[in-house]
């Protein structure tokens, strides 16, 4: 039977705020027993109260799958819809202390429908807990699971073997279990996995060691829980400021609030709006309880600056020495979230941080099959698929690497007609061609360059002035990029003189010689453009028709005259027959220079 929990558990709470903090999550597959696990760890730190425990008991009688005895997985499943179907459907979060630290655990659905809840719970945890059952072993949602954990930035795994006593305590089932997670997981970077064989419904080696499995000689969940080494202190990385609103209470005051994501800050530090690339130094740093001399991570502040700097929420204050990404492109591991089928070009709204912005998905690279982690070539992605994309913004935002600051590296994307998340993201890295922004130069580099492209950023014959400290990318030309041909070649075949336009009827053959009008680049004209190529052209097929040759350029082919002529006399004429020579002129004569013709083009219908 099932005690209520001493009165101590006030002490315990009190005392909570001066021991270390691990948040973790419980995963796996359905039915696997994550809820119970969770129930049991909440009844053997003494959190079940009498109240608590009087409703379980009758809760039990209703809903209960334990048969008499009491449900411990409706401590945390208590939506009706889950209590009716005996799963977990959305995220729950449970706190609990012991002597040594304090947890937040969040209760994840095992059911592959509800992925994206699991990949929400784990996104602020330190370690997950993945239970396996016993019985069935490794399973698809499992190997999900771990692969979420792993994109997520979760480096320390606990594989909780449970329901070891539905296989009478068998080591050979625990030792299997363990050789085939360890194949599996081997690509996964994390630093730490450790395989607990446990009962959460008797509560063996839970926060007890059992004497029914001798063969096991590790520390069991609880002890594992107080003691690992889970590096979260946020306070050791740069400093990073998301802005989440103004504050402008009068004409005297003008702050800006939000929580620091990661680093600490102090009054005067040097700071930077990572957009704009301005400077100033912190004055104050504002709370309701009054100024604060230093603030970190986690901390909700306001902060004033020296300068009437532009800042608007969305904006990321950092170092000047160690500023943000600023891009419009960059690639990223998408989970996606919806029903609907992602397609790459349609639009979305895009949150990081503070800053929502619309987002495109330009290009799918493939998608990542999570038995195998074999990359998959796709076009689409489907309901809990995981793929590798490039994403373009509408315009250029601050971010780091999911890898360097989860806060600052990680988005969602957001359906803009149902206004539901569509995909759950984490940035890898920017785009090479996302420094093609037009942004004032800061520090020797656009401030869209990335850090390694600040000498290609002063190179002048990729980036030219377009305006005042701006730098914009210009294509090299045909002739700079090949090298193969003369430029001035390439400038004679864009002065060529263009064709005229043949009006408005269309589906109309045209004659032989007879073409649309072109301009530079190849292009052909629009109706009302290239007025001085249409002008140039008239003047020298007037000059065809009386029988002069054209000026400059050299002469032109038969080909260009409005005279019909044969198909047989056109290529004597071609070929250099004699019988469409004049006598001066034979074979062997070389006094003039043959003529020139213009290159043969395709023929167009207008």
């Amino acid at each position: 039977m099932i005690q209520a929990a001493p009165a101590s558990t006030t002490a315990i709470a009190e005392s909570a705020s001066a021991k270390s903090l691990l948040r973790f999550i419980t995963c796996g597959s359905v039915d696997d027993g994550k809820s119970t696990l969770i129930g049991r760890l909440l009844y053997d730190t003494k959190l079940i109260f009498d109240d608590q425990l009087s409703a379980l008991e009758k809760d039990s009688k209703k809903y209960g799958t334990t048969g008499p005895a009491i449900d411990l997985a409706l401590l945390v499943d208590g939506l009706e819809a889950e209590r009716e179907q005996g799963i977990t459907i959305d995220v729950a979060y449970r706190y609990f202390a012991t002597a040594n630290r304090t947890f937040i655990v969040a209760d994840t659905p095992g059911h592959e429908q509800f992925t994206r809840n699991m990949a929400t719970g784990a996104s602020t945890a330190g370690l997950a807990v993945i239970l396996v059952d016993a019985r069935k072993g490794v399973l698809t949602q499992t190997r999900r699971h771990s692969f979420i954990c792993s994109l997520l930035g979760i480096r320390h795994i606990v594989v909780a073997i449970n329901k070891i006593d539905l296989v009478d305590y068998s080591h050979v089932a625990f030792a299997e279990i363990e050789e085939e997670y360890r194949d599996f997981a081997e690509q996964l970077g994390f630093e730490s996995i450790t395989p607990i064989p446990i009962s959460a419904l008797t509560g063996a080696n839970v926060s007890e060691p059992s004497d029914l499995m001798p063969w096991y000689s590790g520390p069991t969940l609880l002890e594992h829980l107080e003691q690992v080494d889970v590096d979260t202190d946020l306070t050791e990385r740069p400093f990073r400021f998301p802005v989440q609103w103004v504050n402008r209470p009068n004409l005297n005051f003008r702050g800006f609030s939000g929580t620091l994501a990661t680093g600490r800050v102090k009054p005067g530090d040097e700071v930077v709006v990572s957009s704009s690339g301005k400077t100033s130094k912190v004055v104050k740093i504002v709370t309701m309880d009054g100024d604060l001399d230093e603030a970190e991570a986690g901390d909700s502040v306001t902060l004033t600056l020296a300068d009437e700097v532009d800042i608007a929420r969305g904006d990321v204050l950092a170092p000047v020495g160690d500023r943000p990404d600023v891009a419009n492109q960059f690639s990223a591991k998408l989970i996606w979230m919806e029903e609907d089928r992602l397609f790459p070009g349609r639009s979305y709204l895009l949150k990081l941080a503070t800053k929502t912005v619309p987002a495109t998905v330009t290009a799918l690279k493939h998608k990542i099959d999570v038995n195998t982690l074999e990359e998959l070539a796709a076009k689409t992605l489907a309901l809990n698929e995981i793929a590798e994309v490039n994403i373009e913004t509408g315009t250029a935002i601050a971010f780091d690497s999911y890898a360097e600051n989860r806060d600052t590296g990680a988005f969602i994307l957001i359906d803009r007609e149902t206004n539901a998340t569509a995909g759950a993201g984490m940035i890898m890295h920017g785009l090479r061609r996302a420094t093609n922004i037009h942004r004032p130069r800061h520090h020797g580099r656009p401030r869209g360059a990335l850090p390694h492209q600040a000498a290609e950023a002063r190179d002048p014959l990729v980036h030219g002035a377009v305006g005042l400290g701006q730098v914009h990318h210009r294509r090299p030309r045909r002739a700079e990029a090949r090298g193969s041909r003369p430029a001035h070649h390439a400038a004679r075949r864009r002065q060529r003189p263009s064709r005229p336009q043949q009006g408005p009827r269309l589906h109309r053959r045209r004659p032989r010689g007879e073409h649309p009008p072109r301009g530079r680049g190849g292009q052909a004209l629009r109706r009302g453009g290239h007025a001085r190529d249409l002008l140039l052209h008239l003047a020298v097929r007037g000059r065809a028709r009386a029988g002069a040759q054209p000026r400059g350029r050299g002469r032109v082919s038969s080909r260009c005259s409005s005279t019909p002529r044969s198909r047989s006399a056109s290529h004597a004429t071609r070929r250099g027959s004699t019988s469409a020579r004049s006598p001066a002129r034979s074979r062997t004569s070389r006094a003039s220079p043959r003529p020139t013709r213009l290159r043969r083009r395709r023929r167009f219908t207008s």
